[in-house]
């Protein structure tokens, strides 16, 4: 039961974060970031986001520096928008899984030639 709510709440944080990113964060450092998965424990304490940057690896640093900084911004805004008693901890992570598919799709295309 705690794990189907997590998951709901989950989904919830990475609908908000994508709005929450896109139009609240005024950082220049934050870029083009896509939300593209929220794991949250079974006890509603910790949120680990997955981000997606477009840029060089520089510019993904960047944008981890903005939003670590704006981290207690986002968090509030979340406590606004979800009804819970505690809003969970956030810690942003690259997810790597996108170029790893870019990565394994260029191989198996170069093996078909």
């Amino acid at each position: 039961m705690a794990e189907l709510r997590a998951h709901r709440i989950a989904e919830q944080m990475k609908k908000e974060l994508g709005e929450i990113l896109s139009r609240k964060i005024k950082d220049p450092r934050v870029g083009f970031v896509t939300v593209t998965d929220v794991e949250v424990t079974g006890d509603l304490q910790q949120a680990k986001v997955y981000i997606s940057v477009l840029g060089d690896e520089k510019k993904k640093q960047d944008t981890l520096l903005g939003l670590s900084k704006a981290k207690g911004f986002i968090r509030s805004e979340i406590g606004n928008r979800i009804r819970l008693r505690k809003t969970p901890e956030i810690t942003f992570e690259f997810d790597e899984a996108l170029e790893q598919g870019n990565r394994i799709e260029t191989i198996l295309r170069d093996l078909n030639k």
